[in-house]
């Protein structure tokens, strides 16, 4: 059974919508909603669809993409604020083993992430959304269950932890979802909203779990996952009522052969390790460094790094639109590398003020970075690409995105595993800064190298 769609507040309509007057050699389907909330003729490149129909449906889908998703960045970052805690809950551990905890969900989010960016044609974007939302409950469930029990081994908090990951390929599966639903000319602020309200997860969590499981007499910990139980379900409520299926949309597996055969991709992955992976792997690093560092210091200003990495990522865009995206980033690794060389003057001389002020540069400029890196991809895929091929080309560019997506979030885990190894074998942080910093610097020169020279073909396409 089909029916006309309805927006919310609206009369019904007496029949489907036919949405052929700006098109009329080659009418596009009716629209319709089939049951289970299928939409059938969805085309947002057709104006009089879009302005009468489609853009309060794509806003209505996009409100409940973001508050998911916006879950999903909670849960994958639930580890790091909940080991800074765990000796307190009689939990014995080591550096290395805290730094593992954090590592490992970024690990499991990043290798999720390109399976997930195919699951929306399969089953839905509402459904999916349903489904990856009660997935949440895994994760958060384990963890209440695990920090409730310091008997436990290692490798079972290790397992436990690495469930968070299934929060980190949320962000694969809801940007691709929301692509579908909004036209070209509208594309881009959707996904930086979509982006934006997941980023604001990780800083949120950092600052609202400690209050929670620190209210009242004592610390319970396991609070910091039950907590979630109710907003997850009341994510899939919201998508269950108000997000739709669309028929006859792809994730097109062509596209990622193409972009897995365009050497950029590589280069672009790579330049994402040290932009969004930064922003990762600082984020979940953060509380933990502070208690190591400054035991005096209260753990609940730790969210205030990620919190200014998520705020700055619609910057880089906006930035990158009047001065182009590879300058931007290479100015980015700059400043990556001055706050990391500020961080080391902390540590040497104690400063709190100084550690804390360079690590919020870093995260400033991660997440500058992480939308200035984002830019360069179309404007490098178009380079010397003769018109008639521009089509091949934008569907290789997105499967770049994708992967550049999973690459640069495996920074998550290797960030921490530096600071770990750097204190095991130095016993200070500074020598994992140290080479940071170095790969800042070459990150820098070679996207100045490969783009920003006037001589290079992509300087010339405003790359």
């Amino acid at each position: 059974m089909t029916t006309s769609i309805t927006p919310p507040g609206e009369l019904p309509n007496p029949a489907p919508v036919d949405v052929t007057a700006d098109a009329p050699t080659s009418p596009p389907a009716p629209l319709t909603m089939e049951k289970g909330r299928w939409i059938s003729g969805w085309d947002p490149e057709n104006t009089h669809q879009w302005e009468t129909q489609g853009r309060k449906i794509a806003r209505r889908n996009l409100n409940g993409s973001i508050y998911a998703e916006f879950l999903g960045f909670c849960v994958w970052a639930l580890w790091s604020v909940a080991v800074p805690m765990l000796p307190e809950a009689g939990f014995s551990l080591t550096v290395d083993q805290q730094f593992w905890l954090i590592a490992v969900p970024s690990l499991v989010g990043a290798a999720m992430r390109i399976p997930y960016t195919f699951t929306v044609p399969v089953f839905g974007g509402r459904n999916w959304t349903i489904i990856s939302a009660l997935l949440l409950l895994i994760p958060a469930i384990g963890l209440a269950w695990a920090v409730s029990n310091p008997q436990i081994s290692f490798t079972t908090l290790l397992i436990i932890a690495g469930l968070a990951g299934f929060g980190g390929g949320n962000f694969a599966s809801s940007m691709t979802n929301i692509s579908f639903f909004y036209p070209e000319r509208e594309k881009g602020k959707a996904l930086g909203l979509n982006a934006a309200g997941g980023n604001l997860g990780t800083g949120l969590v950092q600052m609202v779990v400690p209050i929670v499981v620190t209210a009242g007499a004592g610390l319970a910990l396991n609070r910091a996952g039950l907590m979630f139980i109710p907003l997850v379900l009341i994510a899939a409520i919201v998508a269950w009522r108000s997000m739709d299926n669309l028929r006859d949309v792809a994730s097109d597996p062509k596209s990622f052969a193409q972009a897995g055969r365009h050497p950029h991709t590589w280069l672009i992955s790579f330049l994402y390790i040290g932009t969004f992976g930064s922003f990762i792997g600082y984020s979940g690093a953060f509380p933990t460094l502070l208690k190591n560092e400054f035991p005096e210091v209260t753990l609940s200003i730790a969210f205030l790094g990620a919190l200014v990495g998520a705020l700055t990522r619609p910057l880089g865009g906006i930035i990158a639109d009047r001065v182009g995206g590879a300058r931007l980033t290479v100015v980015c690794f700059i400043a990556l590398a001055a706050g990391a060389l500020g961080a080391i003057f902390g540590l040497r001389t104690g400063s709190f003020a100084l550690f804390f002020a360079s690590f919020l540069v870093l995260f400033a400029a991660s997440g500058i970075g992480n939308g200035s890196t984002y830019r360069m991809i179309p404007a490098v895929f178009r380079t010397g690409v003769a018109p008639e091929h521009l089509l091949t080309v934008r569907q290789a560019a997105a499967g770049c995105i994708g992967i550049a997506g999973a690459v640069g979030a495996i920074g998550g885990f290797l960030i921490p595993r530096g600071f770990a190894m750097s204190t095991s074998m130095a016993g200070s942080l500074i020598p994992a800064l140290l080479v940071f910093i170095g790969v800042y610097l070459f990150m820098a020169v070679l996207t100045w190298v490969l783009y920003v020279r006037s001589t290079s073909a992509f300087a010339r396409e405003g790359v």
